[in-house]
């Protein structure tokens, strides 16, 4: 059953690409107030929650397994050994097909002066680009959801609102460049699907293996995806929607209702 929970938060998680995909071709203007509140909010959650609560786990398994000097030592490398993840993962996308370049839905319009094969490129980058990226994603809400059922629900939720930008990003240009809303969809619902499948490579790998020593460097490389992700892609994609502050005050609403959450826990 537990197993079923977190497959399933990471599915939720991970298919929220087509949301964007679907806001895309549904809406006229994009409400960039509300994103630009909702990706802060999401930066606070995982901020607040990687330092406070999953870093702090990480270090006192390490720490009992390890003694108090070589456990901090590893929860510290661990921690930075996943930002090193993903920040290789960035450098291996190539220049200009980021996923983290927002798109409006106002986008569209200008997107039709642009070459088909172009338009395919980018959509096509951009999907693999969004599919690699929600791997490890994929990975840290599973564990998460497995090891800390009351700290899951809301890093699914923040993971699943960054991913709304992703679904407009891919679904655009690929729209744009074949006039077929169902394949620009698909598309960007099977970069969403990479998520659920890193939770069944981490379930079929990792959990042979996860003990204490296990269990802590993975939730330390957690933490550090989770603050990577929050400063490379949550708040610069908020301001690049032009909400500056906005972002702030979404970050500082995500960190309060986290801390609220965790307290209801004790």
């Amino acid at each position: 059953m537990d197993i079923l929970f977190a497959f399933g938060l990471t599915l939720f998680a991970g298919l929220s690409t087509g949301i964007g995909s679907a806001l895309a071709f549904f809406t006229k203007k994009t409400n960039t107030r509300f994103l630009a509140i909702s990706l802060g909010f999401s930066a606070g959650v995982m901020i607040y929650v990687s330092m406070v609560d999953i870093f702090v786990k990480a270090q006192d398994s390490l720490v009992a397994e390890l003694g108090l000097k070589a456990g901090s030592w590893a929860t510290v490398a661990s921690f930075f050994g996943g930002m090193l993840l993903v920040a290789l993962i960035d450098k291996a996308i190539p220049s200009g097909e980021n996923p983290h370049d927002m798109y409006k839905v106002e986008d569209i319009e200008e997107a039709k002066v642009q070459s088909e094969e172009k338009l395919m490129r980018a959509g096509m980058f951009t999907a693999l680009a969004v599919g690699i990226h929600n791997f490890p994603e994929g990975i840290a809400t599973f564990i998460s959801a497995l090891h800390e059922p009351s700290i899951a629900i809301p890093i699914a939720i923040a993971i699943a609102i960054h991913n709304i930008p992703e679904g407009i990003a891919i679904s655009v240009p690929i729209y744009y460049a074949t006039g077929d809303r169902k394949k620009a969809f698909i598309y960007s619902f099977l970069s969403g699907l990479a998520e659920p499948i890193g939770a069944l490579v981490g379930y079929l790998i990792l959990m042979p293996f996860i003990n204490e020593l296990t269990f802590g460097i993975v939730f330390g490389a957690i933490a550090g995806i989770m603050i990577y992700i929050s400063l490379d892609e949550l708040l610069p994609s908020a301001q690049e929607y032009g909400e500056h502050h906005l972002s702030i005050y979404g970050a500082i609403a995500g960190m309060a209702v986290m801390a609220a959450s965790l307290l209801f826990f004790i």
